[in-house]
């Protein structure tokens, strides 16, 4: 999943160093929109403002710990 994660998100941001560790410093409003919506659309999962946080925007894998969540719920 996190490849496929990091395809998907790659494509759409290729400005966006994705194997940042401090990931959401390398977003700006636009790039968390694009993100989230990505996501959303791609995994069939419901992801809300309270789903913006540093924890969850801090790598790739926080991401792809955020999606399996959601999935699971």
């Amino acid at each position: 999943m996190k490849e496929e994660i990091l395809h998907l998100l790659e494509e759409a941001l290729p400005l966006v160093d994705f194997n940042s560790d401090f990931l959401l410093g390398e977003l700006d409003s636009l790039g968390v929109t694009t993100i989230i919506m990505l996501l959303s659309e791609k995994y069939g999962i419901k992801l809300d403002a309270s789903d913006i946080t540093p924890r969850n925007l801090k790598d790739i894998d926080s991401l792809v710990k955020l999606v399996q969540l959601k999935i699971e719920n």
